[in-house]
């Protein structure tokens, strides 16, 4: 049974362990049984490589879009997010957002380029992938008024499970990262073992926040295995049960990602 790593950044990732060699580590996952790898994008610059990584590689998807605490010279239109994003290689807008945590000073530019990216999502008719933090109120309401029908998922999830529910409750996924797995993490582990099992992702956010046992360590996709066990434990579930779901769950939320063969 084969998971799915649906948020990290193959761009950014540490390979000094493969000597560079991204292959060996889409490698490591894979003997893993990680089968395939959505690579998210933080800036528009970033999507070119990232097409080209899911040219060379038919086990990863991209997404087109620019992270919420990325600044810019020049905030991109609506037209510009669309012009990357219409391209079957990317299968979702994002990763788009707010986060109030660490720069509420930028609220306002938060706001508006996340209605872009939406109106960019509506456009293309494609999900977004939405990173949340401190922002309940306003990501939700965003939601409400902006969403595409497309729908998306709150990636890397660490509010309460009262915006989990509002944001299922819109047609959205929950994914959880390696943060479940972590000491302090009870309001996260309460989601993953809350929420709806068909409205469930798993991800590592790879190269940040590695799951236990590899705290201290640069993350990697093939470590969504580990967040995978640790939920499924969490949820008193079989391993094999929670990766068919997720999976399956992946590829009904992203269309535009086909399902290959387990090789790469």
């Amino acid at each position: 049974m084969y998971l799915i790593d649906s948020h990290c950044h193959l761009d950014r990732l540490d390979l000094s362990a493969y000597q560079g060699d991204l292959s060996a580590a889409l490698d490591a996952a894979h003997d893993r049984g990680v089968s395939h790898f959505l690579a998210v994008s933080v800036t528009l610059d970033d999507v070119a490589e990232l097409k080209d990584l899911a040219r060379q590689y038919t086990s990863v998807f991209t997404s087109a879009g620019v992270h919420p605490l990325q600044e810019l010279p020049h905030e991109p239109t609506v037209e510009e997010i669309v012009k990357e994003a219409d391209d079957e290689l990317v299968v979702a807008i994002g990763e788009t957002g707010l986060d109030y945590h660490y720069a509420l000073e930028t609220k306002a530019i938060q706001i508006e380029r996340f209605k872009r990216h939406l109106l960019a999502a509506q456009k293309l008719d494609k999900p977004v992938i939405i990173h949340t933090r401190d922002a309940k109120e306003d990501t939700l309401q965003l939601l409400r008024e902006y969403g595409p029908k497309a729908g998306g998922v709150l990636h890397c999830f660490t509010e309460d499970l009262e915006m989990a529910r509002a944001g299922v409750a819109l047609g959205y996924y929950i994914s959880i990262s390696g943060i479940v797995t972590f000491r302090n993490a009870d309001q996260v582990r309460e989601v993953a073992k809350a929420v709806p099992l068909d409205c469930l992702l798993v991800e590592t956010d790879a190269p940040y926040l590695a799951p236990a046992p590899h705290r201290g360590k640069k993350c990697e996709p093939k470590h969504v295995r580990d967040v995978a066990e640790f939920i499924a434990d969490l949820r008193g579930i079989s391993y094999e049960e929670l990766a068919m779901q997720t999976t399956a769950n992946f590829f009904r939320l992203f269309k535009g990602a086909r399902p290959l063969a387990t090789q790469r």
